[in-house]
């Protein structure tokens, strides 16, 4: 049935509970899985840093990224997944877009992500990445959300 799983990950509890919802998928289906996170390095790469150099911040900003991939892909791992792990760049890009785009070009055929939930204000300010990918993918979407959010 789903035999391509793509999951965003971001390090927040409601993330590895996603991941684990799309690892016991990935058992039952015998499906491949691809975890992806994305780093925005628009954010340092030009206006107001000039007395920062931008360069090392978006190294540092990729070193964060590839290391909350690598506890995902360690999380999958336990629960018997072995991942393909992606960081996926954004320049300024919505968020929902880029992971859309890199879900269609894997050929996923669900993607399993964590929803924070976010309402009232802070939504309006913030909107939701969750929101964001149910417009625009071209596949399912399972967004499990955390109870305690």
């Amino acid at each position: 049935m789903y035999q391509r799983i793509f999951v965003p990950v971001d390090d927040s509890d409601t993330s590895n509970m996603a991941l684990n919802e799309a690892c016991k998928l990935a058992k039952v289906f015998a499906s491949s899985v691809r975890l992806v996170h994305v780093v925005d390095l628009a954010q340092f790469g030009w206006g107001g840093t000039e007395f920062l150099d931008a360069t090392e911040l978006q190294k540092s900003i990729k070193q964060a990224g590839e290391q909350v991939l690598g506890l995902a892909g360690e999380r999958a791992k336990a629960m018997g997944v072995e991942p393909e792990c992606r960081i996926l760049e954004s320049w300024g890009d919505k968020i929902a877009a880029v992971l859309a785009d890199d879900a269609s070009a894997w050929g996923a055929d669900l993607v399993v992500m964590g929803t924070h939930g976010l309402g009232g204000l802070m939504h309006l300010l913030m909107g939701s990445v969750a929101e964001g990918l149910l417009k625009v993918a071209d596949m399912p979407v399972l967004l499990i959300r955390n109870p305690g959010d």
